[in-house]
């Protein structure tokens, strides 16, 4: 049953709220102490939604692991399937499952899913099922498309979902279809408004990969004037993808003049 206090939040205060659960754990992270589980608990106290979940677990679990505080430093998969609160349990599979995306551990996801899946510990959410996508994905198997569909099929426009599998066709190579996936997804209402520089950054990859050099060019530097000054790393990512488009794009240019 949800906590009737929290429940009855507006939205505003409702977002209110789950910002300043971000800060407590940015600030138990910054101490060492086990912020996931703080997080997670936290989480749990506020009756917090799946999608609530994910959209505190990610960026939580992003900036933890950028000052070395990375959430599988904390956590193991056994705490998470015996935990006997559901809001908390999926808090900490939130947290564990980000912390392998974000270091690419693909199999270490497809290991823990097995193990999930087999003792039918855990419900998986809409979020969960994407976290699950990633690893086929990310990895360039086709099987991730039929999960991908299963996901878009129940995601609507939560954008944290829809960046998962964003991030598992960017990190394919090779995959049939990947760039127009990523711009099927891309297309979706969550991005209408083209201010989310990840998402102009992942759309600028795509076309890069159809040879629209054009269009790759004006989406990686849209995705510049909005990412903030203090995503240097992320700027940086950034510099290689414009520098990928224009050394191609020359390229290919020479080799028609040459030819």
């Amino acid at each position: 049953m949800e906590n009737p206090t929290t429940q009855a939040l507006p939205p505003t205060g409702r977002e209110e709220l789950l910002q300043r659960l971000r800060e407590a754990a940015a600030a138990s992270a910054a101490r060492g102490e086990n912020w996931p589980r703080l997080l997670a608990d936290l989480l749990g106290g506020v009756s917090a939604t799946w999608q609530e979940s994910a959209e505190v677990c990610a960026d939580a679990a992003w900036q933890a692991r950028s000052i070395g505080r990375s959430a599988l430093s904390f956590l193991d998969p056994p705490e998470i399937a015996r935990h006997s609160d559901p809001t908390t349990g999926r808090a900490l599979l939130h947290l564990y499952l980000n912390g392998l995306r974000y270091d690419f551990r693909c199999r270490s996801i497809e290991v823990l899913f097995g193990t999930l899946t087999s003792s039918g510990s855990l419900e998986l959410d809409c979020y969960t099922q994407a976290l699950r996508a990633f690893a086929p994905l990310a990895q360039s198997h086709s099987s991730g498309y039929l999960l991908m569909e299963e996901v878009l099929a129940q995601a609507d426009d939560h954008a944290k979902t829809l960046h998962v599998l964003l991030h598992g066709l960017w990190l394919a190579h090779g995959l049939s279809g990947r760039e127009e996936a990523m711009l099927h997804i891309l297309g979706r209402k969550a991005f209408a408004d083209r201010v989310d520089p990840i998402a102009l950054f992942r759309e600028a990859t795509a076309l890069r990969g159809l040879g629209q050099y054009g269009q790759a060019l004006a989406a990686i530097d849209e995705a510049v004037e909005h990412l903030s000054p203090a995503a240097v790393n992320v700027h940086a990512d950034f510099v290689r993808e414009r520098s990928l488009i224009t050394a191609i794009h020359e390229m290919q240019h020479g080799a028609l003049d040459c030819g």
